[in-house]
C-alpha cells in the first residue's frame, strides 16, 4: 500500500505583535557584514544606494537602489518572456510615468545583478528607453531560488477585475461625475468589466465568464459623462442578470435530464447567441441581450443529446 505523504500544515496565526522587529530595530549597520560587499558591488556597476534597512520580519539586510539597466539581467532559469504582458506593462507605465514596483535583484554569480522576479519590469523599461531601474537588493544570493516560493500571489481572475473596475468607477464618480467617461479608460480596461462589476455586485456568485466575450464585443466607452454612462451600465447589467436567469433554467433542466458536463451554461448561452451567425456590423448590445433572452426563454433541452455536449468549451459553470 502506497503510503501517502504527510499534510502540510499551514502555520498557525501568530499572536499580534509577537513577531519580527520593532521600527527602530530596522535600523542597519552598513560597516560591518556583507552589506559592504553588496555597497561596493553596486557602485562598481555604476548604481546609486538610497537606502539600507533590516527586513521587519526576518531582520535580513536590504538595499534599496537605483541600477543602470545595462547591469540586470533575468535569471537564466525564468519563464519565457510574454511579449503581450511586457508591451502592456511598459504601455501602463509610460502613461503614469512612475515606476512604482522595484524589481527585487541579487549579485549574479560574474558581475553585474540578476533579477528573480522582474523580467517583464525589466523588459518594459527597456522598452521605454529607461537608463536605470529601482531595485531591492537582497543580500543573500539564494533567494534567488526561493523566489517562486515568494510569488504566491494569483492572477485577478474576472470576478476580482470586475469588482475592482466597478469600485474604481463609483470612486471617481465622486470626483468627476461630469467628465466624459472615455477620458477613464486607462484606469477601468475594459467597457465590459463595469457593467460585469455591477453584476457581481447584485450577485457575488454570478457566472460573468459565459457572458464576458460577448460584452467585450459589443461595449465601448462613450463620451457620456461618468454619472450618464453608470446608469447605462446598470440597465445592461439588469439586461444581463435577466438572460442569466432564463439560462439558469434552461441549465437546470438540462441537468433534470441527466446531462452532466461543466460547461452547461456556456453552452447554452453559445446556443442562442445570435453572434456567430452576424459576418457584418452587429445590433447593439441591449438588442443582443434581449434576442438571447427570448431563446433562453425558449430553449428546447429535448432536442440536446450528450454528444452535442462533447465539443462544448468555455469556462465552467462555477466560474467567478
Amino acid at each position: 500500500m502506497v503510503k501517502r505523504a504527510p499534510a502540510r500544515r499551514r502555520p498557525r496565526k501568530a499572536k499580534a505583535r509577537t513577531k519580527g522587529l520593532a521600527p527602530s530595530e530596522c535600523l542597519l549597520d552598513e560597516s560591518k557584514g556583507a552589506t559592504v560587499e553588496i555597497r561596493a558591488e553596486i557602485e562598481k556597476a555604476s548604481g546609486c544606494v538610497i537606502g539600507s534597512y533590516k527586513d521587519p520580519l526576518g531582520g535580513h539586510p536590504m538595499m534599496l537602489c537605483v541600477l543602470p539597466i545595462d547591469a540586470v539581467e533575468p535569471t537564466p532559469f525564468q519563464r519565457d518572456l510574454s511579449d503581450a504582458h511586457h508591451k502592456r506593462l511598459a504601455d501602463v507605465i509610460n502613461k503614469t510615468g512612475r515606476f512604482l514596483d522595484p524589481i527585487i535583484a541579487v549579485t549574479a554569480p560574474g558581475s553585474g545583478f540578476w533579477t528573480p522576479n522582474g523580467r517583464h519590469r525589466l523588459e518594459a523599461m527597456r522598452r521605454l528607453g529607461a537608463k536605470s531601474i529601482t531595485a531591492l537588493v537582497v543580500v543573500e544570493r539564494e533567494v534567488a531560488w526561493q523566489i517562486l516560493a515568494l510569488n504566491t500571489e494569483k492572477a485577478h481572475n474576472l470576478k476580482e477585475r470586475s469588482l475592482e473596475v466597478i469600485r474604481i468607477y463609483r470612486g471617481l464618480i465622486e470626483e468627476n461625475a461630469a467628465r466624459p467617461e472615455s477620458q477613464f479608460t486607462f484606469y477601468l480596461d475594459e467597457a465590459a468589466l463595469v457593467t460585469l462589476g455591477v453584476c457581481y455586485e447584485r450577485a457575488p456568485r454570478f457566472a460573468g465568464g459565459a457572458y464576458h466575450s460577448i460584452l467585450r464585443r459589443l461595449e465601448t466607452f462613450t463620451d457620456d459623462t461618468l454619472r450618464v454612462a453608470i446608469k447605462d451600465h446598470e440597465k445592461r447589467a439588469a439586461l444581463v442578470m435577466d438572460l442569466e436567469e432564463k439560462v439558469a433554467a434552461a441549465v437546470k433542466r438540462l441537468k433534470e435530464r441527466g446531462l452532466v458536463s461543466p460547461y452547461l451554461r456556456a453552452f447554452v448561452v453559445a446556443r442562442i447567441n445570435p453572434l456567430r451567425w452576424i459576418k457584418g456590423d452587429p445590433p447593439s448590445l441591449e438588442e443582443v441581450l434581449k434576442t438571447m433572452r427570448d431563446r433562453a426563454a425558449k430553449f428546447n433541452v429535448e432536442k440536446i443529446k450528450p454528444q452535442d455536449l462533447a465539443g462544448a468549451a468555455g469556462p465552467p459553470d462555477d466560474e467567478g
